[in-house]
């Protein structure tokens, strides 16, 4: 070790002591976040909710009124199984069903889950094409994915029109006809409306028409979308209205465009956008939309909900402010089990609802065997980066995670806080070394021999601060020296629309059996 390496060495033990100290007074929250930290549920048991309705990851939401149950899903991207269908009866607690889509198609962006003739359709892009699956059940069993050869094309959104027919609104806003089965195509795509423009001074990302959804309610086809750009700056995203009696338009604009937007970085929600409009089960009327929580890009969009009203002209309002302060229940509601806990002793296989393989090949599943309180899961590559880690949403600002690993024969394993293959921290184990990953690589000169067969790894995240422990018997734990903070591994600065998440990885050409997953939130 050189000299220089010996003296980082030092500095960073001398400094583990200190870090967590000095975390919360560079991580002061602001005065909307006082008194709720670790608040993440919705629900607030007094009538009242406060957002997000689902926490963490949970971008681009579709959602689905079908009778007194609504379902909703969400962009899963590059996790496999993923397209995880959220199922609710008061719009704000939400319960997991299961996922519909195993087979990796590339990146799954927004999503359109509807219902017509008595038949589920996801209207997917992915890859180059948007794509259709189509189930006679919400449970499933889905279909194999139908390409429907649409290029160049995103965020579909389903209708019909007063002449029975069915159409997809893509990007643009630009539209192509289905087939009555709505498994195919007829014709080409065409621009069908020129977006509302805000003025020239905002702060924006770019321009970006996106998300279209329409609603038929009375007389008028209702276009709802997003422009702005998703990410870029605090302000970049909103929600703006069009409508029409016709499906074919003439589109007229709403006259209070933008009807949602972040108007300051000092507001608890940012680039707030993609809203799809739904009633609620007394009859009132919503939206679901994504946004990013201030100061915590690292959790991803997570999903909102807001009060909607409509107006004697037959146009819409929002009503909840900024969505930093509690509002009112949607009313009759009957509440589900909220979400699901996170620790997991592996008694029952839980893909697509919890764990997920990031960018996984297409016989990923092919590397787990799980038996009752463990999954072994065989190497694949050589390291973080290349071995399509395990990997789960958190929506919590701070939480503790631990895992108990067996390290077979030619295997490396470890707990990591993971981005992508671009943007990750961590630390790995072979039998004979302990590796330490930090921004985004091996860090070899903290290499440490260490004869190892079973390990147990806890990651502490305490508001982008982050500290492992380790333990080879299960007793006596050990501070990693690397102290680690995080808050920059995020989409403006690596691309992928993703959020930070726990993940455990398997490398190399043995096995690593995980068992006896424990999370918790942490005040």
């Amino acid at each position: 070790m050189t000299a220089t390496r010996r003296t980082a060495l030092k500095t960073l033990l001398a400094g583990a002591a200190v870090a967590p100290q000095l975390a919360h007074a560079a991580h002061a929250e602001p005065k909307w976040a006082r008194g709720i930290e670790g608040q993440r549920k919705a629900d607030l048991g007094n009538g009242t909710f406060l957002n997000p309705i689902l926490a963490g990851d949970h971008p681009d939401p579709t959602i689905l009124k079908d009778g007194d149950d609504y379902y909703m899903t969400f962009s899963s991207f590059l996790s496999y199984p993923g397209v995880i269908i959220w199922h609710s009866q008061d719009l704000v607690n939400w319960q997991p069903i299961g996922p519909a889509l195993s087979k990796p198609l590339g990146s799954i962006w927004a999503m359109d889950l509807i219902k017509h003739n008595g038949r589920y359709f996801i209207y997917i892009p992915a890859g180059t094409s948007i794509y259709v699956i189509w189930a006679d059940h919400i449970k499933g069993p889905w279909s194999d994915p139908v390409d429907l050869k649409i290029e160049g094309a995103i965020d579909p959104g389903h209708a019909v029109g007063e002449d029975g027919k069915r159409y997809l609104f893509v990007n643009g806003v630009r539209r192509i006809q289905l087939t009555d089965d709505g498994l195919a195509t007829v014709g080409t795509l065409e621009k069908v409306y020129e977006p509302w423009r805000y003025p020239q001074d905002w702060v924006v990302e770019m321009f970006a028409p996106e998300g279209p959804k329409l609603l038929k309610r009375g007389e008028w086809f209702y276009l709802v979308l997003a422009v702005g750009g998703t990410s870029g700056p605090p302000t970049s995203h909103m929600v703006i209205a069009a409508r029409s009696r016709s499906i074919h338009g003439p589109w007229e604009n709403h006259p209070q465009n933008p009807l949602v937007r972040t108007q300051s970085a000092e507001e608890k929600w940012w680039s707030r956008g993609h809203a799809t409009l739904v009633e609620g089960p007394a009859g009132d009327w919503w939206m679901v939309y994504h946004g990013y929580e201030n100061g915590y890009r690292t959790l991803g969009r997570q999903c909102l909900l807001e009060p909607i009203e409509w107006t004697s002209d037959g146009w819409f309002k929002a009503k909840g402010g900024d969505l930093s302060a509690p509002l009112p229940m949607p009313k009759k509601g009957k509440a589900v089990q909220h979400n699901f806990a996170k620790s997991d002793d592996f008694q029952t296989l839980r893909f697509g609802v919890q764990w997920s393989f990031f960018n996984p090949g297409p016989d990923e599943m092919k590397r787990v065997q799980h038996t009752r309180g463990a999954l072994a899961v065989k190497g694949k590559g050589t390291s973080p980066i290349d071995s399509s880690p395990l990997t789960f949403i958190t929506g919590d600002r701070a939480y503790e995670a631990t895992i108990t690993l067996d390290i077979g024969a030619d295997a490396e394993g470890g707990l990591l806080l993971h981005y992508n293959e671009r943007a990750y921290v961590g630390i790995g184990f072979t039998q004979a070394h302990m590796k330490t990953f930090a921004h985004s690589q091996e860090q070899s000169w903290m290499r440490e021999k260490m004869e190892v067969s079973t390990v147990h790894i806890r990651v502490k995240n305490d508001r982008h601060i982050v500290t492992f422990h380790y333990s080879l018997d299960g007793k006596e734990w050990k501070q990693h020296p690397w102290q680690m903070e995080v808050s920059g591994l995020h989409h403006n600065v690596f691309g992928g629309f993703l959020s930070l998440q726990p993940g455990i990885y398997s490398a190399g050409a043995g096995t690593v059996k995980m068992r006896d997953f424990r999370y918790r939130a942490l005040a």
